[in-house]
């Protein structure tokens, strides 16, 4: 594409401002377009497991990390708990957690594996592998491509961290 050839060989400021407004042109819109998008592809792999998209993620991260509060969970998953509470009230009816409140502190929700939950990661297993095949872009364009896109959410954690 001629425009994105014009934004890798100029330094940004040196790009015009008509180049600088082109929807191309514009990471977020790259950004929005690309996440929108594996997040569909994503859908058929997960519908034998009864999960969606952001089901999924909570799983991983309960499979990193256990018994953790929902605020925890939220702040690994970049989540609020307007976003969380349903989708884990909806994984408890699942089977795949279980939630209560802490014994030290009533206010905060536990989260939990259940067994079927732990067994889901030994079925999920093969998922990242067709989602990466999927994708056609090999092992290695997929590789940079995360490690770029885990530089920026660490400055936007840190962001947050620091506002």
């Amino acid at each position: 594409m001629a425009v994105e050839k014009k934004l890798t060989e100029k330094a940004l400021d040196a790009v015009g401002e008509d180049e600088l407004l082109k929807l191309d042109n514009q990471l977020c819109f790259s950004l929005y377009v690309c996440s929108k998008e594996v997040i569909k592809r994503y859908k058929p792999l997960l519908e034998p497991y009864g999960l969606t998209y952001t089901g999924y993620i909570t799983m991983m991260a309960l499979w990193e990390k256990d018994n953790v509060n929902v605020k925890e969970l939220g702040s690994r998953l970049f989540l609020d708990s307007g976003t969380l509470t349903p989708l884990l009230k909806k994984l408890e009816a699942q089977g795949y957690v279980e939630r209560s409140r802490d014994p030290r502190d009533e206010r905060n929700i536990i989260i939990r594996l259940t067994n079927k939950g732990r067994e889901l990661k030994s079925m999920a297993v093969c998922v990242p592998r067709q989602m990466i095949e999927g994708l056609d872009i090999g092992n290695m364009k997929a590789v940079v491509l995360m490690k770029t896109l885990h530089q920026l959410m660490d400055a936007f954690a840190e962001d947050e961290a620091n506002a």
